[in-house]
């Protein structure tokens, strides 16, 4: 247990707390006193630079996320305790199979679009670079990976060079989209965990959610379609190639955990699934249209 008492905003107060579900580099804590105060505390464990973490840009980019009307207000911020405070949000965390139901599905896409539409985060998101430096951390400390993984670098190379020859403005993002991190009220969705956020291609957010939430090729386009109202050609090749781009770079963040986080968890089989998405798709017959595809922007 973190050491919550010495938190200003629970000073003198008779608090009462539970540990929330969920979190792979973080343990989440709803605290309330039942006289108005009520709040989430993030405790983050583990080695924030090894992940390419900054907590203080998480602590900026929450409370731009609040202003956009798409996240939870901050609190409090102790980087000395590891604790980033936010109002606690009512709602639930979605799970992959409600994204079956059209209305959750726009509303997904209805809060992604104002985050994305806010204001500018701290720092900039480019998984390229990511996936190289991970890639490097795994090298130089000797991490496990599967074998195959770098039979895919060429490939990997024309992904980059495609999506780069099209850039696209970059726009606040999550980074992390997955469902959980989408708290549902029925009206409206907002959006929380800010870990890796900074300004991104939108169609990273909308792969990385696409594929973490394991949509159906016919689920992309409804998603992309909610968000995009008419998406073209090139938008949804961006987006399919955006899922693989976050399948194989955040593969590496499994396996640098499976060998480096102090949690009890598989790891190792977080990031094989990634990886065996994206190793799918680099050997599979659509890859090469793909590329063709983005550059009709």
């Amino acid at each position: 247990m973190p050491p919550l008492d010495r938190l200003a905003c629970l000073a003198g107060r008779s608090w009462r707390v539970r540990e929330l579900p969920g979190g792979l580099t973080n343990t989440n804590f709803h605290v309330s006193d039942g006289a108005g105060l009520d709040v989430v505390v993030r405790w983050s464990q583990g080695d924030a630079a090894l992940l390419g973490i900054d907590h203080d840009a998480e602590a900026a980019n929450t409370a731009a996320a609040a202003r956009a009307g798409v996240g939870a207000e901050v609190v409090e911020y102790r980087p000395d305790l590891s604790m980033l405070v936010i109002c606690f949000l009512p709602g639930r965390s979605l799970e992959n199979a409600d994204f079956a139901d059209p209305e959750v599905l726009a509303r997904a896409a209805a809060a992604t679009r104002r985050l994305h539409a806010g204001p500018r985060f701290s720092g900039d998101f480019d998984m390229f670079a990511r996936q190289a430096a991970y890639l490097s951390t795994v090298r130089e400390r000797g991490y496990a990976l599967p074998a195959g993984y770098d039979d895919h670098a060429d490939a990997w190379a024309d992904v980059r060079r495609a999506l780069a020859a099209v850039p696209r403005p970059t726009v606040p993002c999550n980074n992390d989209l997955l469902a959980a991190n989408f708290i549902d009220d029925g009206a409206s969705c907002a959006i929380i965990d800010y870990e890796y956020s900074s300004n991104n291609d939108a169609c990273f957010e909308l792969g990385n959610t696409a594929t973490e939430c394991d949509f159906s090729p016919d689920a992309v386009e409804a998603y992309a379609a909610a968000y995009f109202g008419a998406p073209t050609r090139a938008d949804l090749a961006r987006v399919r190639l955006q899922m693989l781009c976050s399948e194989y770079g955040w593969s590496l963040w499994g396996f640098i955990q499976a060998a480096a986080s102090p949690i009890d968890y598989d790891f190792h089989g977080w990031g094989t699934e990634r990886y065996e998405k994206a190793a799918a798709t680099f050997r599979g017959p659509h890859l090469a249209r793909l590329l063709e595809d983005v550059a009709h922007d």
